[in-house]
């Protein structure tokens, strides 16, 4: 049995894990943490009563020296999550990272942890999303050199980054595949009057409106025809039930870094 700890436990995705983990009867995994913000008016509060789910006898903790625990689960913003990605290195602890919006330079952070510490890092965790990435990667191959191709991904108001993560995600898949560099050949956004569209580049498009939980749509234009990959998540439950899922993968793997094609052995 792994003992699990949520970071970011008081927010809408941090109670969503909290119940999925309460929910994972034959995952292995045991709720024994709950971790919040420093300043939060709610710490000490049963985090079972703030999921909605019961008492858990887990109270919400300030830091994770208060908690017990094998496997952190973290979806919280960028900074705390690197903060806790170095005390899971030194403190020789397992990570699920669900955040997104890291630069470069983070990324890199946290692949240097991965030389001593088993991380999973996804910018989606839903299992659909990650045979998405799979099936683009072959799309990508088919159709790439032959269509303009456009990402077009919808979230709620609240979300900070933008492209979001799973967006971006489709874009270095593509990328990769034909052998395009996504720093030089990404367009994010037009307007105004501009030269005809360049066939080598991979557009970009954002909306945030009202409470969507994320859509994305991958299109692969030529003259003729259009084939168009979407995938809906209408609720947070299904990126947790990914997460609990790689946490439960991750207590039986060796350092290094991980992604949800490994967890779904999608490679």
């Amino acid at each position: 049995m792994l003992d699990v700890a949520i970071a970011g436990a008081a927010g809408r995705m941090g109670r969503t894990l909290i119940q999925a983990v309460n929910e994972s009867a034959n995952s292995g995994l045991r709720l024994t943490g709950a971790i919040h913000h420093p300043d939060s008016s709610m710490l000490g509060v049963d985090c079972g009563e703030l999921a909605g789910v019961g008492t858990l006898g887990i109270p919400l903790v300030a830091t994770l020296a208060e908690a017990k625990f094998d496997v952190l689960i973290d979806f919280s913003l960028v900074a705390p999550c690197l903060s806790n990605v170095r005390y899971c290195q030194e403190n020789a602890k397992s990570m699920v990272i669900g955040t997104t919006g890291f630069d470069e330079q983070q990324k890199a952070q946290i692949a240097s942890a991965g030389d001593t510490t088993p991380i999973v890092l996804a910018a989606n965790m839903s299992v659909g999303m990650n045979l998405c990435f799979h099936l683009v990667k072959q799309m990508s191959e088919v159709l790439g050199d032959d269509s303009d191709i456009e990402i077009i991904e919808t979230h709620h108001r609240h979300k900070v980054d933008s492209p979001s993560g799973t967006a971006m995600r489709l874009g270095e898949v593509i990328a990769d595949s034909l052998g395009r560099d996504l720093t030089t050949c990404a367009v994010y956004g037009r307007e105004g009057i501009a030269e005809p569209r360049a066939r080598e580049t991979i557009g970009f498009a954002t909306v945030r409106a009202g409470d969507v939980v994320g859509d994305h749509t991958v299109l692969f234009a030529s003259d003729g025809e259009r084939v168009e990959l979407t995938h809906k998540a209408s609720s947070r439950m299904t990126f947790a039930k990914g997460a609990v899922r790689a946490a439960s993968w991750l207590g039986n793997q060796p350092a290094g870094l991980y992604d949800m094609q490994d967890v779904l052995g999608l490679r």
